[in-house]
């Protein structure tokens, strides 16, 4: 299993519309391509109030590929981020690690 961080800064006010976004049309999809979340965080306290932390569960770099592939082309996706950006965009920044547990991992 490996897995992947993602953190997204949002623009000034964004978030709620992101979270949004998530709780309301993602995780259908990413459910329609087998993408196995682990968890979402908001930051409580740190660099940005506007930022969203998440995990994602991966069998395997070549089931990320062919999963994230899957979602990032699905009309149901695309409909759904053009139509949550309606009011402007709400994304400042997107970064993305690929992560292995290490062998005392609580995580596997």
């Amino acid at each position: 299993m490996i897995y992947e961080l993602r953190i997204y800064d949002c623009l000034p006010g964004r978030l709620p519309a992101l979270l949004n976004r998530f709780a309301e049309h993602t995780l259908a999809i990413w459910d329609k391509h087998g993408i196995k979340q682990a968890g979402f965080f908001t930051t409580i306290v740190g660099e940005s109030s506007q930022r969203l932390t998440y995990l994602i569960a991966w069998e395997s770099l070549a089931d990320r590929e062919v999963k994230w592939k899957a979602f990032t082309t699905d009309p149901a996706w695309l409909e759904a981020r053009d139509e949550s950006e309606r009011d402007g965009q709400i994304l400042a920044n997107i970064s993305s690690q690929l992560l292995s547990p290490t062998a005392f991992s609580a995580v596997k």
